[in-house]
């Protein structure tokens, strides 16, 4: 089995008036939007899943982590991070970890 690093971004949900919730992942600059916050939980992993595999494809992907401050470490991070954001009974902030060969890690 290939060494894998790992990756934590950031993931804001918001609930909007006609009660769909949005997803947006800060560092990836990847949105999405769904009926509930379980399908846009779902939504949004595919859709980070998608763009990291387009960024990899392309050749990019050094680059793009390079550019936006992502990098990668060896050890999964806690899974109790915790983060400073505004309370607010329609929005939150959720680290997402996704696992990434550790050789993108040289450039990052």
């Amino acid at each position: 089995m290939k060494p894998h690093g790992y990756i934590q971004v950031t993931v804001i949900f918001e609930q909007e008036k006609d009660r769909r919730w949005t997803a947006e992942c800060r560092e990836l600059g990847t949105a999405t939007f769904g009926n509930s916050l379980h399908e846009v939980r779902e939504f949004i992993e595919e859709a980070i899943e998608l763009q990291l595999n387009s960024l990899e494809r392309n050749g990019q992907i050094k680059r793009f982590f390079k550019e936006n401050g992502i990098t990668i470490i060896n050890e999964p991070p806690p899974k109790n991070v915790q983060i400073d954001a505004p309370i607010n009974s329609h929005i939150f902030v959720q680290p997402f970890i996704h696992s990434m060969p550790l050789a993108y890690a040289g450039a990052c």
